[in-house]
């Protein structure tokens, strides 16, 4: 009789082992869990909700203390209350203060009461951006005014609905983006940027590797200075970008002219489609590098025996690259494609720095500013955030679904 053998894996010990490793794991999930979801789960929050910037600070009762007519018989304590939300109102509103030692009050309002020396002031509900003045009058043996200075600050509380956290909801964000006369030339500028910025990027990588596979003079010296515009601060080389190609003062254009290439200064960032295609270089020439560093190091990792074998059969510079070359960097080549194309698509500095999303450039990551800040609505900033979100996972998806099928799987 045997005893069948459990399966690799399966056994007590790689069981205890697996709950050590997710037991040693889960700090680190639990953290990138929440850094990750929390911000998405508040976005699609937000998204449906009719919230403005000035909504993101709840209402709240707010008010100043002073004296009237210091030092004369008719002297008065004002206690001026305001509601510092023009759109919610503000409920159970009490005023508190604790009043100098000797001081008496006369003529009290009908919503205030005294205890001792606490003054209770009952206001109830306050109106979006009502203001309301109590004047009480005083009378204190000494000098009132620096005995209201050293006493207890006025205290004030009050309850209010917070869009936020409230159960209303609505889709009139999603409308309003989708319905805006200018989101579909949006979605094409991302789309144009995106696409052509990161084959872009990709394609001149590969031929910046290309050129550095082989050992020269000089060799480490050109390496740098192909990684000089990945590495310098993107306002430094934006700015000069735009100081180079402004058409009133830049190098660029004076050049051109005197050269008679052109008869008058061009706008490269000022006109359409120009200002696309300018911004989309910009964003060639500063990821390149990146591109370049991955590929070149998969490029050394390929063993040379195929080319000397490739040489002694006879085969051109092109033919070892399409049948040699090519097919060992496809692998590298699909996770730049993958990394490039969501960083890019999420890309908002350059843009802002280079056009402010003027003249045609403005991507949907520059539209979440510009609605989420520019025109204070916060909900709809979030629902292209939404749309963005949603651009991702499905080129996410077509993307592995897509590689899985050419790797068989």
């Amino acid at each position: 009789m045997t005893t069948a053998t459990p399966p690799k894996g399966t056994g007590p010990l790689a069981k205890r082992e697996a709950r050590l490793a997710w037991g040693l794991l889960l700090p680190t999930l639990t953290a990138v869990m929440l850094v990750v979801l929390l911000p998405l789960i508040a976005i699609l929050w937000i998204s449906f909700k009719p919230v403005s910037l000035a909504d993101l600070r709840a209402a709240e009762p707010v008010v100043r203390e002073d004296l009237r007519n210091a030092g004369e018989p008719d002297q008065l304590v004002r206690y001026r209350i305001r509601n510092s939300s023009q759109t919610d109102t503000i409920f159970d509103v009490v005023l508190t203060d604790v009043l100098p030692e000797g001081a008496t009050l006369s003529e009290l309002p009908e919503i205030c009461s005294v205890s001792g020396a606490d003054l209770t002031c009952v206001v109830g509900e306050l109106p979006a951006g009502e203001r309301l003045t109590l004047e009480i009058p005083i009378a204190l043996d000494g000098d009132l005014e620096d005995a209201l200075e050293d006493d207890t600050p006025v205290q004030i509380t009050g309850e209010a609905t917070n869009v936020l956290t409230s159960g209303e909801f609505t889709l009139d964000n999603f409308r309003d983006v989708f319905s805006a006369r200018e989101f579909w030339t949006v979605i094409w500028a991302t789309l144009f940027y995106t696409i052509v910025g990161t084959i872009g990027a990709l394609v001149v990588g590969l031929f910046a590797a290309l050129l550095l596979n082989k050992s020269f003079k000089g060799q480490g010296m050109l390496r740098g200075l192909y990684l000089f515009p990945y590495v310098a601060p993107v306002i430094a080389v934006a700015f000069s970008w735009v100081i180079l190609l402004d058409p009133s003062s830049g190098s660029i254009n004076a050049l051109l002219v005197q050269m008679g290439v052109v008869d008058s200064p061009i706008n490269f960032f000022g006109t359409r489609p120009l200002a696309l295609i300018m911004v989309t270089v910009f964003e060639i020439w500063r990821y390149f590098p990146l591109s370049f560093l991955f590929i070149l190091a998969r490029m050394q990792s390929i063993d040379t025996d195929m080319y000397e074998a490739a040489d002694v059969d006879g085969a051109t510079p092109f033919q070892k690259f399409r049948y040699l070359s090519l097919p060992m960097l496809m692998g590298i080549l699909s996770v730049l494609f993958l990394l490039r194309f969501i960083w890019t698509f999420n890309k908002f500095d350059d843009i802002f720095l280079l056009t402010g999303g003027n003249a045609g450039t403005r991507t949907l990551t520059v539209n979440v500013y510009e609605q989420a800040f520019a025109v204070s609505n916060i909900g709809a900033g979030a629902a292209v955030a939404v749309v963005i979100l949603c651009c991702l996972l499905v080129f996410s998806w077509a993307f592995f679904r897509f590689m899985s099928k050419e790797e068989g799987l």
